[in-house]
């Protein structure tokens, strides 16, 4: 397939458009994934800053006694606790279990009092970051240097619900910025790859889907091949008949006669095979009978081997029948398909049996099968051409086809006609002993 221009071309078509697709499918996923993880990290965060600011918000409310003011038990409630403009040493609390996320490297606490001036921090503050007041709730701010900081504000009051100043719980988003980074890499890593795979996945694929194409192709083709073949034969014939009658100054009647005949014989020939294409086609577009009938098959094969008895008996060769059921076999089908079917079987394993063989038409049935036989004795058919005895104008022996006047079409029509009726058709045969061609058809 890969040898045809037409094919190949198509097969690259097939595939740069499925890994195209594919990759605007995995490109919109991986942003998708990536949104949605970065949004759930989000929530998450903010989550976190508001259950850590609350729980210190209720513990420091509950001791504040004057705005503006620390108490000294707020030094035991935050670590590192820094107050601006106060020259005095850290001192190192032990930590609660409500501070615990304090002890991390990215939270910082920063307390302003009503006028906005920062009054002192603690956690891991950051030095570069700005000591300016804002009083919205949520803010994204960044040092001198870059860092990106998230913050929620908080208002802070005395136990008598005096307006002590305002309290504020940040963290770093290096962390988030970073596991971000890595799910990017991540994605661009791992984009080309599955566009890689997905392109050799899609090559493979279309040679798949081509195959069944191609091979159709390729029996269209060798088909038209052998048609013409066999209408050329005959067509010729009569040409050159006619051509060399023509050629003749004078024609008595009987050369005239011989003539004719010449011409008869090669327009049967004709007629014969433009019928069997005709009877083909038709099969191929699954015309069937309007009105199914029940077909007697004991009675078909009887009056099979009374029929043919005589061409059997021109052959030199013996043909019997051996009925190994009682009650009559009756299946629904074309009553007239069925009898070429059968006919041609038969006819085949005489035209192949040499003088002094046998042929045997055997009818036996299954519980949900009726199995016509035809055997013979004839000169078998090789492992080799058993496959493609069934394709159109193959021929085992062209020459002692061309002998009995064969077109090749008589097994392709028995197997058109066989699957038409839903049923089988094999062959087994052994070079020298004879061949045995098996008919199943579903009562």
């Amino acid at each position: 397939m890969n040898q045809n221009k037409l094919f190949n071309r198509t097969r690259w078509q097939l595939a740069i458009s499925y890994a195209a697709v594919m990759g605007l499918i995995l490109s919109l996923l991986g942003f998708c994934v990536y949104k949605a993880i970065a949004h759930a990290h989000w929530i998450a965060i903010d989550r976190e800053l508001e259950s850590v600011a609350g729980t210190l918000h209720d513990s420091l409310e509950i001791k504040l006694q004057q705005p503006g003011r620390l108490e000294p038990i707020v030094y035991e409630l935050l670590p590192n606790l820094r107050v601006i403009g106060v020259n005095g040493r850290k001192e190192q609390f032990p930590n609660r279990h409500i501070l615990s996320a304090l002890n991390q490297s990215y939270y910082y606490i920063r307390l302003f009092d009503n006028a906005g001036n920062l009054i002192a921090t603690a956690g891991t503050y950051p030095e570069a970051l700005p000591p300016t007041f804002n009083s919205q709730q949520w803010q994204q701010i960044a040092d001198i240097q870059g860092n990106v900081y998230h913050q929620i504000s908080v208002s802070l009051h005395t136990k008598t619900q005096q307006d002590w100043g305002y309290f504020q719980v940040g963290r770093s988003l290096q962390d988030f910025k970073d596991y971000l980074m890595a799910v990017k890499l991540i994605l661009k890593l791992g984009l080309p790859t599955a566009l890689i795979l997905v392109g050799f996945s899609s090559w493979w694929l279309a040679g798949l889907a081509m195959k069944p194409i191609y091979h159709s192709y390729r029996q269209i083709e060798q088909f038209t091949a052998d048609a013409a073949h066999e209408l050329r034969t005959p067509l010729a014939a009569s040409q050159a008949t006619v051509e060399s009658a023509l050629l003749m100054p004078e024609l008595d009647e009987k050369e005239a006669r011989e003539i004719l005949r010449t011409i008869d014989r090669q327009n049967r020939r004709l007629t014969q095979l433009v019928a069997d294409l005709l009877l083909l086609a038709r099969m191929d577009s699954q015309v069937r009978s309007d009105r199914p009938q029940l077909c007697c098959l004991n009675d078909l094969v009887n009056d099979l081997v009374e029929e043919l008895a005589a061409l059997a008996k021109s052959s030199e060769v013996a043909l019997t029948s051996e009925i190994r059921v009682q009650q009559p076999l009756k299946v629904v089908g074309d009553a007239d398909r069925l009898y070429r079917l059968v006919t041609n079987l038969i006819v085949n394993a005489i035209q192949y049996t040499p003088p002094g063989g046998k042929v045997t038409a055997v009818l036996d049935c299954t519980h949900q099968e009726a199995i016509i036989q035809v055997q013979d004795t004839g000169i078998g058919i090789p492992a080799a051409d058993l496959a493609r005895i069934f394709d159109r104008f193959y021929r085992v022996n062209r020459s002692r086809s061309r002998h009995t006047g064969g077109s090749g079409l008589g097994l392709a029509i028995a197997q058109a006609i066989v699957t038409a009726h839903r049923g089988s058709l094999s062959a087994r045969s052994e070079v020298g002993f004879g061949s045995t061609f098996v008919l199943r058809l579903p009562f």
